[in-house]
């Protein structure tokens, strides 16, 4: 039997790179919530607020051996803009910063090269947050799945299906049978 590890991410409204990630082979959960503030049990209004410290991030619970840390470094990459600070597109606010919140050194390591290798690919210097993970407070149940349950929605129809369309074509190598 395989071991996982975490990876946790925070890059803009948690309900597109959860579906995104959950698509990913290798990748046995990936659950929507808040991390790196200071408010305890936070919920969705008060992180919506920008008081309480926390962005909405999407934590991975991820088998390396199907795929490896650098490689959703670089599905990262590509679902989000990491030039963007405290903000992915119409989402303003630090709740939507661009964060890795790692788990070990390695995982800080790697994340620091992979910013370095990105780098050219950006017109703007990437101002991704790269912390130390803190304690990861799952969003309410509707927030989970978010996506798959409300295609129809406009924000999914507008804004994620197009990136999830595109994000599929590019990592067709990476996704689930």
């Amino acid at each position: 039997m395989s071991q996982t590890e975490l990876a946790t991410f925070g890059a803009g409204c948690f309900w597109c790179i959860e579906s995104a990630f959950n698509q990913l082979q290798g990748v046995k959960k990936a659950l929507s919530g808040y991390m790196g503030g200071q408010t305890l049990n936070p919920d969705y209004r008060q992180v919506c607020t920008g008081s309480s410290g926390h962005a909405e991030v999407v934590q991975l619970e991820f088998d390396p051996a199907q795929v490896s840390f650098e490689q959703l470094l670089q599905v990262l990459w590509f679902l989000h803009d990491p030039t963007q600070l405290n903000r992915q597109g119409n989402d303003i606010g630090s709740q939507y910063r661009s964060a890795v919140f790692y788990h070990s050194e390695q995982q800080k390591q790697l994340t620091l090269a992979s910013i370095q290798t990105a780098q050219p690919f950006f017109d703007s210097p990437i101002v991704t947050e790269v912390s130390p993970a803190s304690t990861f407070y799952p969003a309410e149940d509707y927030h989970q799945g978010y996506y798959v349950q409300n295609t129809s929605q406009p924000y999914c129809q507008y804004l994620i299906t197009p990136k999830l369309a595109k994000f599929r074509h590019t990592f067709v190598n990476l996704l689930k049978a």
